[in-house]
């Protein structure tokens, strides 16, 4: 082995192909995708509803599993995990910051932050020590009480990014992260994660719709009917 060889990417996709269904009722979500993300890179996946964008992210965050392709996540192929070793890589190395909040309403703020670290087995006093260090950073302190239920949309959505953030991912996966959000508190949003890549290195891979905010990354990938269409670099 070359020990001077580049680093991996840290995603890396081969020819992946997924479809749902079966007979007449049989969809190709998607067909032959390849691409590769490397460490610290901001990039868009964008297309309309069911171009297969969200498909595409749900393989690469290990979320569902191709019906042919290979995935690499870090230079690893994932089909050389056990299920319990993808729980663990899933859980440590990404975060999630989904459109729909996915918060638990009754529990308080703190409580939802904390939940990978209480999934990874850490202690109660570590765990509200990083809780809040990450709820400061993001203006939220003052909520960790509150039930999740009480925030506005806005307030939940940095919830997410805290939840996303707490375990110190490699990369977060944001699916449609401000398609429930006003102009101005999606924009706060955008420049939060904007900002994560920047100053921490952390990967993103975006799917949206939304030209401005995939305007934003490095790359955008264009998706239509399960492939690519073109790949453009956009100037920094």
């Amino acid at each position: 082995m070359n020990s001077s060889s580049a680093a991996p990417p840290l995603l890396e996709a081969r020819h992946l192909s997924k479809a749902y269904g079966t007979g007449n009722d049989r969809f190709q979500a998607l067909n032959d995708v390849s691409l590769s993300i490397a460490r610290g890179e901001s990039v868009a996946i964008v297309g309309k509803s069911g171009s297969g964008k969200s498909t595409l992210m749900h393989l690469l965050a290990l979320l569902d599993t191709p019906d042919s392709g290979e995935l690499l996540i870090d230079g690893v192929d994932a089909r050389s995990l056990s299920p319990r070793e993808v729980n663990r890589l899933r859980n440590e190395m990404f975060g999630f910051v989904f459109q729909q909040f996915f918060l638990t309403p009754g529990s308080s703020v703190l409580e939802n932050v904390v939940l990978p670290l209480k999934i990874a087995g850490l202690g109660a006093t570590e765990r509200r020590r990083r809780g809040l260090e990450v709820l400061t950073r993001l203006d939220l302190a003052e909520k960790a009480r509150n039930r999740a239920v009480d925030l506005s949309g806005g307030q939940k959505q940095r919830v997410v990014i805290a939840r996303a953030l707490v375990n110190e991912p490699d990369v977060i996966f944001a699916d449609e992260p401000t398609g429930n959000l006003d102009t101005t508190t999606g924009a706060a949003v955008e420049d939060e994660l904007f900002a994560l890549n920047r100053e921490r290195g952390i990967t993103l891979v975006i799917v949206t719709h939304d030209e401005q905010l995939a305007a934003r990354c490095d790359r955008q990938l264009i998706i239509r009917d399960g492939r690519f269409a073109t790949t453009e670099a956009v100037a920094a």
